[in-house]
């Protein structure tokens, strides 16, 4: 008697976290409702002048003082909040999708297709990021979408090449094979069998993308090449209150708090994504 054929199917992520992973979670949830709700919670206009006391306190009024012309720090870091996750946010999901369908389809595909992708993307992915950004936003102007398209085109050649291994290692598992035997379309081993099962480790790579792409846009910033006033990020902020940092100024230190905080919590958070490979028949 024969035993019955058991057919590998694809990979069951499951996701469970411990306390710092929740408090990591807690704080980016945190910043993502305060870049969504920001414009309505403003205890002042960001671009008043609302103190005669340039750097002035903390107190009662200003519960992080004021900067350097007397703006409100509160309101300026609630609004900051709004192009700093918004604008690293688009940037990172713009990468790192363009990244892993192309690295799968190059994984799946293989032969010239790959080879000739893997190097082009190779050689761009050789150029320091920070100076590609001062280059491409010195010559064509500062803007949102040129910020956005920028920071997504530094990242989206490392995002290619994590998802291409990635899916070259799943090309190669039986359930594919299986799948290929069943005579299964390019499409469905695309995104029934190799995607459900690189899904945890891309989007831990995600996390880790987000953080690189908040401290870079913090970097054009602060070289004045990022947001442009009015209008600030954290890294604005820092910039434009620099001065204050041997005064001890409030106005210099919780935008540098806001960045870390953000940063930090999402690398507890994507330090507890899971990473192991369950398969359904377990």
């Amino acid at each position: 008697m024969s035993l019955p054929l058991r057919i590998p199917t694809p990979a069951r992520l499951g996701y469970s976290f411990n306390w710092a992973g929740r408090i990591g979670l807690a704080v980016i949830l945190f910043w993502v409702v305060i870049a969504l709700i920001g414009p309505w919670i403003t205890p002042y206009a960001p671009g008043d002048m609302v103190d005669w006391n340039y750097f002035g306190p903390v107190n009662g009024q200003f519960w992080m003082g004021t900067d350097y012309l007397g703006r409100d720090i509160l309101s300026r870091v609630i609004m900051g909040a709004r192009y700093t996750v918004g604008i690293a946010a688009a940037a990172v999901v713009l990468a790192c999708a363009g990244g892993v369908i192309l690295g799968m389809i190059a994984g799946v595909t293989g032969g010239w297709f790959d080879m000739l992708l893997s190097r082009l993307l190779d050689a761009f992915n050789g150029i320091p990021s920070l100076l590609f950004g001062l280059v491409v936003v010195a010559a064509v102007g500062s803007s949102i979408p040129v910020l956005i398209l920028t920071l997504a085109v530094i990242y989206l050649p490392g995002s290619y090449r994590f998802a291409r291994a990635l899916a070259v290692n799943v090309n190669t598992m039986d359930f594919v094979t299986v799948a290929r035997a069943r005579g299964e379309g390019f499409g469905h081993i695309i995104l029934r069998e190799v995607f459900p099962n690189i899904l945890g480790p891309v989007l831990a790579d995600l996390g880790l993308r987000f953080v690189f792409i908040v401290l870079v846009l913090s970097g054009l910033s602060f070289l004045g090449l990022g947001v442009q006033p009015p209008n600030a990020d954290w890294g604005g902020l820092v910039r434009e209150n620099i001065e204050g940092l041997s005064l001890g100024a409030p106005a210099v230190i919780f935008p540098s708090v806001a960045i870390a905080s953000l940063t930090i919590s999402v690398n507890m958070f994507i330090d507890n994504l899971p990473t192991r490979i369950r398969d359904r028949s377990e």
